[in-house]
This record gives C-alpha cells, structure tokens and sequence, in this order.
C-alpha cells in the first residue's frame, strides 16, 4: 500500500463561523484566523463543515464562507470546501461556487433528513460527479447523514475519477481499516480521512492519509506536531501525543451544545467568535463557564501563555462569566437591532 500519492494529505482544519454583535458573519475576523492556521502550519483549510454551523448558515452566507476563507488562503494552502446542500442542483451549484474559487475538492455528506436507500444514495453521487467541475471527498457521517456503505463507496471509488477521497466520522476503527482494504491496493491516490481526533494516530497507523479536525483550529500546533510525528513513524511519542489530546477534545465535546466547547476553545485563544447560531438555557450557560476553565487549564498544559492566563483567572474565581458574555452580546444585538 503506496501512502504517500494520495490526492489529499494532511490535516484540513474546518473553520469556526465567527459572528459578530448583531450575529453576522464576521468576515474580518475570518481572514484573520485563517492567517493565523497558516502561520502555524496546517495543511489545509476546511469550510462549513459541522464546526462551523453550516446548516445553520443560509445559503447565500455558506457561500460567503467559502469566498472568504479562498481569497485569503491565496492559494497557500489548498482547501477542501463544505459543499452538501438539500438537493442536487443546490450542491452542484455550490461546486461550482467552489471550483471558481479554486478550492482544491468538495466534501458532500450523505443525503441528510430522509432515510435513503443505499441504492438511491449511490445513484446520486454518481450523477454528481459526473456533473461536477470539482474533484469529491465523501464525508461519512452517519450521525447526521445518510451512512454511505463500505461497498457503495469503493464501487464509487473505483468507478468515478472524481471521487477522490472519503472524511469519515462515524468513530468506526474498523470501517476505517476497511475502506483502505477495499481501495487503497487498486487506486493508491485515494484519499482516507478520519474526522475524529480520537483515531488520527490510529488511522495513520493502518494507512490513513491525515483528517479534519476541529481541535486543529483550537491547537494547531500541537495537532500538526502530532501529525508529522506519526507520520515521521516516531509511534511511541506519537501515541503518548494522542492520549494527551484526548483530555481537550473530550473537555470541548462535553460542553453543552456543540460547538459550544470549541467556541470556548477559540475564545481562549484570542478569538471572540461570538455565540452560536441557537440558545442555552441559563444552567446551560453556567456549565459553559465551568468547562470553559476547565478548557483553559487543559490548554495551558500545552505552554499556551493566553490560556494560562485563562486558568489562573478561573482558579483565582475571577475568569469572565460565559453568561455575562452572552448578556452582553445580547444586549448589543438588541441595541443595534433597534437603530
């Protein structure tokens, strides 16, 4: 098995929709994450994937995201755009918004909301990529989406030179070692991506080609030095690196709401990425603060200055309430909303 052809390699980082006091995309703030992920290195950039709310997003704004996060990149990094919409001639529009911006491949999700048959979904990836002027990955996430199977994938794989990779988040270990069994001996150039922190060194292990991760945007130096550690085949250390992690993805999973966790996450690094696009109640609210400490100490570890900063204003009792700050925020939008 050839591990180094393959189409996509690396880790892909999937943004975080900022938002600013009136709940608009904040599009300066954007740009300036984007400088900051490829200052640190990272492969890729991801746009609107489940990290950044896109199915919360209107259309017009998922277009928007993906403009935004092109223009800037320069083409510096290549970019795997956020492309699943409700039906075929909406996502063959948005690969197309996509190709025009020069975004390196698509990632499309199962059909979402209907229960599909394996047969139906088939059918329409197929048409899709024999329509589509942008290359495919197949994002695998059945938790929200339709599941596509180990055989409807690599017949696809197999069939349609547009299709050139899968992003699969199911947590599934062993689906994961199948797909490379499947397809990596006859077409080496096909990208596996794992969309699962939990699983990078794993992956890596049995063949995998990198992911997207949403802790990536939150610590991308460590992620990228996890990656290129497996990768240098240092196992030992790489796996001690995996285990490390565990403890800051799970502490931003936790948190109520997703992607809650991870907004704290970004927050604490100096991004004020605002709320997301639904409500906490007011416990809800209160646990955010809790872990959003508990996030900050969990981050210092990692020598960031900024985080523990954060920490030591959360064991002093003095870290900002999250409550507070979604008050404030509140309030602003009722005030601008009101002149």
């Amino acid at each position: 098995m050839n591990r180094t052809i393959a189409s996509l390699q690396g880790i892909y980082v999937p943004n975080i929709a900022p938002y600013d006091a009136q709940g608009r995309l904040d599009a300066d703030l954007l740009r300036r994450m984007v400088e900051w992920l490829i200052d640190k290195g990272v492969s890729g950039l991801y746009s609107n994937g489940s990290l950044g709310e896109f199915i919360r997003l209107s259309y017009d704004e998922r277009k928007r995201v993906t403009q935004i996060i092109a223009e800037q990149a320069a083409g510096r990094v290549p970019i795997l755009a956020g492309a699943a919409e409700s039906n075929m001639e909406m996502t063959l529009s948005m690969c197309r918004h996509c190709a025009d911006f020069g975004c390196r491949a698509v990632s499309l999700t199962g059909p979402y909301y209907y229960k599909l048959s394996q047969e139906s979904i088939e059918e329409y990836f197929r048409q899709i990529a024999v329509a589509s002027p942008i290359d495919i990955v197949i994002y695998n996430i059945p938790m929200f989406a339709s599941e596509i199977s180990v055989p409807v994938l690599t017949r696809m794989a197999l069939d349609c030179p547009r299709i050139i990779g899968t992003k699969d988040s199911s947590k599934d270990l062993c689906r994961f070692m199948h797909v490379n069994h499947a397809i990596k001996d006859q077409r080496p150039d096909f990208a596996n991506l794992v969309g699962w922190e939990e699983l990078l060194v794993p992956s890596l292990l049995m063949g995998g080609d990198g992911g997207t991760l949403s802790t990536a945007g939150v610590a991308p130096e460590v992620i990228m030095q996890l990656y290129h550690t497996a990768r240098s085949g240092d196992w030992e250390r790489a796996i001690q690196m995996q285990y490390r992690i565990l403890d800051v993805f799970q502490a931003m999973l936790s948190a109520p709401n997703f992607p809650e966790g991870f907004r704290s996450g970004y927050s604490i690094r100096g991004f004020n990425v605002g709320p997301a696009r639904f409500p906490n109640s007011r416990k809800e609210k209160e646990c955010l603060a809790e872990v959003q400490g508990k996030i900050a100490c969990l981050l210092a570890e990692f020598g960031f200055p900024e985080a523990a900063q954060a920490c030591q204003r959360a064991n002093d009792g003095t870290f900002p309430s999250q409550e507070l700050e979604r008050i404030v925020d509140e309030v602003a939008a009722q005030f601008f909303n009101r002149h």
